[in-house]
C-alpha cells in the first residue's frame, strides 16, 4: 500500500557528495517515520538516519554531522558529505506506516573509491 523507488546512487570519490532520492507514493498519509538504512557485504543492515512525522530527526554515529535527511512533499532525500570507503554500501528507504507496517524500498548502490 506504499510504495518507495531510490534514485541517485553511484561511484563518488573520496571527499565527494552525493543525494539520493526516495520517491514514495500509494497511502503516504499512513507514513509516521521515515529512515535511510544501509548494507555493505558482509554486515547488519544499519539505520542511516530516520525522521518522524512529529518532526524529530535521528542519525547514525558514523553518519552524524556529514549526512542529511530531508523530506520534500513525497520524496525522502538523504545528502551524503564528505562520503568515505567505509560509506559503501546498498542504501535503503523505508517507511514505519499506521497498522504496524514496514515498508522498504529495493536498495540503491553507492560506491565510494580511494
Amino acid at each position: 500500500q506504499v510504495q518507495l523507488v531510490e534514485s541517485g546512487g553511484g561511484l563518488v570519490q573520496f571527499g565527494g557528495s552525493l543525494r539520493l532520492s526516495c520517491a514514495a507514493s500509494g497511502r503516504i498519509f499512513s507514513i509516521y517515520v521515515l529512515n535511510w538504512y544501509r548494507q555493505a557485504p558482509g554486515n547488519e543492515r544499519e539505520l542511516v538516519a530516520s525522521m518522524s512525522r512529529g518532526g524529530s530527526y535521528n542519525y547514525g554515529d558514523s553518519v552524524m554531522g556529514r549526512f542529511t535527511i530531508s523530506v520534500n512533499i513525497s520524496h525522502i532525500d538523504l545528502q551524503m558529505n564528505n562520503l568515505k570507503p567505509e560509506d559503501t554500501a546498498v542504501y535503503y528507504c523505508s517507511a514505519f506506516a499506521n497498522a504496524q507496517e514496514h515498508y522498504w524500498g529495493q536498495g540503491i548502490q553507492v560506491t565510494v573509491s580511494s
